[in-house]
C-alpha cells in the first residue's frame, strides 16, 4: 500500500500540487465570511433546566445583562464645571444609537404627589445645573435623599458616583456592540481630558466588547509569533532555507483550510476557535521535522534522491498517519460534549490536524523531487557532536539505570498524586482579564465602591395573581433585601418594593425618613395613588410580570469566584429565603448571567475531564490494533500518563485551579505526547526484527533514530505553545504555560522511561514472520521512481567524492 503511495505521490506529484493549490485557494475564498463571535452563550447546553428558565426570565422581565457602569471616586467631579460636564456626557452617551437609556445622578427625578389627580409626576432635580457651588450642594443633598436611586448610584462614604448605561440587547449580540462601546468610552476620554478626572468602565457588555476584540488582535499576533517561531527552530536544525520555506507553505496551506473550515461549518471565531491557527501551526511543523529528516537520512545512506522520498513516504507515512491521527483524536473528542464551543473547536481542529497528513505527505516529497538534492552542509545536523553526546548519554542511562529509572518515576508521580489530590476547580467572571491592567483595575474599583457589578438575580413566584401586591408577602421580601445588604459582596437589590417605599416618601413631601413600605395606617391613603399611577413607571414593567404574579429582585455581585458563590447562595441566601416563605406557596429561584457563566464553566471542566477519559480509551485502543500485544500498550501508554499527573501535581502545589482553560491541556497533550511513543515503538519494533529481536541493540538504534526528531519535534511544540504565555488572557496564558511544560515533560519519559520499561518487560521475541500493523513497511524499490530523478548515477558518483 504504501510503495504504490509514494509512487503515486512521486509520479503525479505536479497534478496533486495543483489540487492542493485548488483546494487552499476555495478555503480562501471563504475566509471572507468568517465572522467573530458576539455571543458568550453557548457554554450552557441548549436543553439544561437553568438556561431554559433564564431565557423565561428574560422573556418576562429583560435582559440582565446589557449594562455598562461608568465610574468615578474624584471629589472634583462635584465642582460646578465639573459637573455640568457630566451631565453633559451623560445627555451625549444617552443619544447613541444602540444605548436605549442612562441613570446617573445629572439625570435623576423624584417624584412630586398631585393632590387633585392623586398621583405622582417625575419632577428633574437638575433641570440645569447652577454655577454655584451652594446651589449644586443643596440639590445634590436632595438628589442623595432619593433613596431609591441613591443607594444605587452613590457610595455615601466617599462620594464615589455611578452612571449606568444600558444596550439594546440586538446591539449587545452583533458587532455593533463595540461600535457602541467605543462611542461611549470616546465621550469619557472627551470628559477625562477636559477635567483630569479619572473614569472606571465595567459591565458585562464592556467585558465583552473587550474580551473580543483582544481575541481578534492575538489571533493575528499569535499566528505571525507561531510562524516565526517555528521558521527559526527549523533553520536552526537544518541550516537550510529549502526545510523552512516549503514546511512554512504547508503550514500556511494548513492555516488556511482551518480558518475556511471554520466558515464552511457556519463558526464564528470565539475565544477558543481563535487559537486554531497557531495551534495548527505548532502540531503541523513535527511532522515536517520528521519527513526531512528521513530524507536526509535515507540520503546520507545511499545518495539517491528520489529513492530516498520514497522510501520516506513507505517507512514512515504509516507512522505518520497514525501520530496525526492520535493527535487528532485528542481533539476530535472534543466534539461529543454538549458545550457548542466545544464540539466547534474539536470537529474542526480534529479534521484538519488529520488533513495535515495528507497536505504534508503530498508536499514536502513532491517538493523536494524538484529541489536539488541535499548538500553536505545540509546534513551535518544528522552528526553534531553536541546531539550526539546527548543521544549517547541517553542512551547509556537506560542501559545502565534501568531500574533506578522506574523507581525515581514512581517516586515522581507517589509525590504527583500528593499535588494532584490538592487540586481544586474555581472560575471567575473576570478569570481572562489581565491582573494589573486598566480593565482589572476597574473591575476591582467597582467591587470595591459598589460590592461589584456581576447581575444575580431573583425571581420570587408569589403563587397567585396580583401577589406581589399584598403588603405582608412585601414586607416578607423587604426583610430578604434587607439582609442581603448586611453582605459586602452584594449591592443594594432593587424591586418593586423600591418603588412602593419612594411612593410612601414623595406622600410626606419626600421626607426620607419615609422611604419604607406604607403601614396598616398610610396605605390606604397611598393606594388610590399607586393605583392612579398605572404604567406611567416604565421600569415596573421589568421588575413585576403582567399578571402580579411574580416580582424580579435585581442584585449586583462581586466576582468572588464559583465557590464564596454556591456558599453565598446556598448557606445564606437560601436558608433566609426559606425561613420567610417556608410555611407558604411562595418559590423563589436564583437566576441570571453570572450564575449562567458559573454553571458553564463546570459543564466545561466536566466535559473536558470526560473527553480526557474519552481520548485514552480511543488511543488506547489504537494502541491495541497498532501492537497487538497488552503489555506494549501498557508500555506506551505509561510514558504519557506520567506528565499528566506531574502537570496536575505542578498545579495542585501550586494552586492553580483546575479551569476550562487549564483542564483542555490534559487531553490536548496527551494527543500529542502519544506520537512520539508511536514513533519510537515503530523503529524499536522494525530494528528487532533487523537484530535477530536483541532488545537492547535495538533500543540504541531507536533511541540514536528517532531521538533527533523526537527533541526536534518537542522542542516546536514547547516554543510553539509557550508563546500563548505572552497572552493577556489569564487562561491563555495557563494552557501555554502548563501545555509546553507538559509536552517537554513527555519528550524525557519517552526518550528514557519509554526504553527502560522495554528493556526491563519486553523479551523481543516474536514470530518472524508475523507483523503488527506498527510494524509493517514496504522494502520494495521502484525503479521508475527512481528515474524520475534521472541522475541515479550522478547523485552516487557526486556523494562518493
Amino acid at each position: 500500500m504504501w510503495t504504490k503511495l509514494a509512487h503515486i505521490v512521486l509520479k503525479f506529484r505536479l497534478i496533486l500540487i495543483i489540487a492542493v493549490g485548488l483546494v487552499t485557494i476555495f478555503m480562501a475564498s471563504q475566509l471572507q465570511h468568517l465572522e467573530l463571535s458576539y455571543d458568550f452563550a453557548k457554554v450552557v447546553p441548549a436543553n439544561d433546566p437553568d438556561l431554559l428558565y433564564f431565557n423565561n426570565f428574560k422573556e418576562t422581565f429583560g435582559e440582565d445583562g446589557n449594562l455598562m457602569v461608568i465610574g468615578v471616586a474624584d471629589s472634583a467631579v462635584y465642582e460646578p464645571l465639573n459637573f455640568k460636564r457630566f451631565k453633559f456626557m451623560s445627555d451625549y452617551i444617552e443619544n447613541i444609537p444602540g444605548v436605549i437609556g442612562v441613570v446617573s445622578l445629572t439625570n435623576l427625578s423624584r417624584l412630586e404627589k398631585d393632590v387633585e389627580k392623586k398621583t405622582f409626576t417625575q419632577v428633574p432635580i437638575f433641570p440645569t445645573i447652577p454655577s454655584d457651588r451652594r446651589q449644586l450642594d443643596s440639590l445634590l443633598t436632595i438628589a442623595l435623599e432619593q433613596h431609591i436611586y441613591s443607594d444605587q448610584l452613590v457610595n455615601t462614604d466617599n462620594g464615589a458616583m455611578l452612571m449606568l448605561v444600558a444596550l439594546d440587547e440586538e446591539v449587545l449580540q452583533s458587532e455593533r456592540r463595540q461600535t457602541v462601546v467605543d462611542d461611549v468610552m470616546h465621550a469619557m476620554d472627551i470628559y477625562s481630558d477636559g477635567t483630569g478626572i479619572h473614569l472606571h468602565v465595567g459591565g458585562l457588555p464592556f467585558l465583552r466588547s473587550f474580551l473580543t476584540s483582544k481575541v481578534k488582535d492575538e489571533l493575528d499576533l499569535f499566528l505571525i509569533l507561531s510562524a516565526l517561531v517555528t521558521a527559526i527552530i527549523l533553520f536552526i536544525f537544518f541550516r537550510s532555507w529549502n526545510a523552512v520555506v516549503f514546511p512554512m507553505i504547508v503550514i500556511g496551506v494548513m492555516v488556511i483550510w482551518t480558518m475556511g473550515t471554520l466558515s464552511l461549518f457556519g463558526y464564528k471565531i470565539t475565544l477558543l476557535t481563535g487559537l486554531l491557527g497557531p495551534i495548527i501551526v505548532v502540531i503541523g511543523i513535527p511532522n515536517s521535522i520528521y519527513l526531512l529528516n528521513k530524507y536526509h537520512q535515507e540520503y546520507e545512506r545511499h545518495g539517491i534522491k528520489m529513492l530516498a522520498l520514497s522510501r520516506v513516504i513507505r517507512k514512515i507515512g504509516i507512522v505518520t498517519l497514525i501520530t496525526n491521527f492520535t493527535t487528532a483524536v485528542g481533539f476530535a473528542v472534543l466534539a461529543f460534549t454538549d458545550i457548542v464551543i466545544l464540539k466547534e473547536f474539536g470537529i474542526v481542529a480534529g479534521i484538519n490536524i488529520l488533513a495535515t497528513f495528507f497536505v504534508s505527505i503530498i508536499l514536502i516529497p513532491a517538493v523536494f523531487s524538484y529541489l536539488p538534492a541535499p548538500s553536505p552542509s545540509q546534513l551535518k545536523h544528522l552528526s553534531l557532536k553536541g546531539l550526539d553526546r546527548i543521544l549517547t548519554g541517553l542512551d547509556l542511562l537506560v542501559h545502565r539505570q534501568k531500574y533506578s529509572i522506574v523507581a525515581v518515576s514512581v517516586v515522581v508521580i507517589i509525590i504527583s498524586i500528593i499535588g494532584l489530590s490538592r487540586l481544586s476547580s474555581v472560575s471567575y467572571m473576570a478569570d481572562d482579564i489581565p491582573k494589573g491592567s486598566r480593565v482589572w483595575q476597574d473591575l476591582q474599583f467597582f467591587q470595591e465602591n459598589f460590592h461589584g457589578i456581576m447581575p444575580l438575580e431573583l425571581v420570587i413566584d408569589s403563587g397567585k395573581r396580583k401577589g406581589t401586591s399584598s403588603l405582608s408577602f412585601l414586607r416578607k421580601v423587604a426583610e430578604f433585601e434587607d439582609y442581603v445588604e448586611e453582605h459586602r459582596d452584594i449591592s443594594s437589590t432593587i424591586s418593586i418594593t423600591n418603588f412602593i417605599k419612594a411612593a410612601r416618601q414623595a406622600y410626606y413631601n419626600n421626607n426620607p425618613a419615609f422611604y419604607d413600605l406604607p403601614n396598616n395606617h398610610d396605605k390606604s391613603f397611598l393606594q388610590p395613588y399607586l393605583r392612579n399611577q398605572g404604567g406611567n413607571w416604565e421600569l415596573l414593567a421589568s421588575l413585576v410580570d403582567s399578571t402580579g404574579q411574580k416580582m424580579r429582585v435585581s442584585m449586583k455581585v462581586a466576582d468572588i469566584g464559583s465557590h464564596r458563590m454556591d456558599s453565598l447562595i446556598q448557606n445564606h441566601l437560601k436558608p433566609k429565603i426559606d425561613e420567610l416563605f417556608g410555611d407558604s406557596d411562595v418559590k423563589a429561584t436564583f437566576t441570571g448571567t453570572t450564575l449562567l457563566f458559573i454553571k458553564g464553566n463546570q459543564y466545561l471542566v466536566k466535559n473536558l475531564m470526560i473527553s480526557l477519559i474519552w481520548a485514552f480509551v480511543i488511543i488506547a485502543l489504537i494502541m491495541a490494533a497498532l501492537f497487538t500485544n497488552f503489555r506494549m500498550i501498557i508500555i506506551s501508554l505509561i510514558p504519557n500518563l506520567i506528565p499528566l499527573i506531574i502537570t496536575a501535581g505542578i498545579m495542585g502545589y501550586f494552586n492553580i485551579p483546575l479551569k476550562p482553560s487549564t483542564a483542555l491541556i490534559f487531553s490536548i497533550a496527551f494527543g500529542i505526547s502519544v506520537d512520539d511513543s508511536i514513533h519510537f515503538l515503530a523503529k524499536y519494533r522494525q530494528e528487532l526484527f533487523g537484530n535477530n529481536f536483541f532488545v537492547p541493540i535495538a533500543i540504541s538504534k531507536s533511541i540514536r533514530e528517532t531521538g533527533p526528531s523526537m527533541m526536534y519535534t518537542s522542542i516546536v511544540l514547547f516554543a510553539g505553545f509557550v508563546i500563548f504565555a505572552g497572552s493577556e488572557f489569564g487562561g491563555t496564558v495557563a494552557l501555554g504555560i502548563l501545555a509546553s511544560a507538559t509536552l517537554i515533560i513527555a519528550m524525557f519519559t519517552n526518550l528514557i522511561i519509554l526504553p527502560a520499561l522495554l528493556l526491563i518487560f519486553d523479551s523481543g521475541k516474536r514470530s518472524g514472520d508475523s507483523h503488527s500493523l506498527i510494524e509493517y513497511y514496504d522494502e520494495e524499490i521502484d525503479r521508475d521512481l527512481i528515474k524520475l530523478d534521472g541522475r541515479i548515477g550522478q547523485e552516487q558518483k557526486r556523494k562518493n567524492a
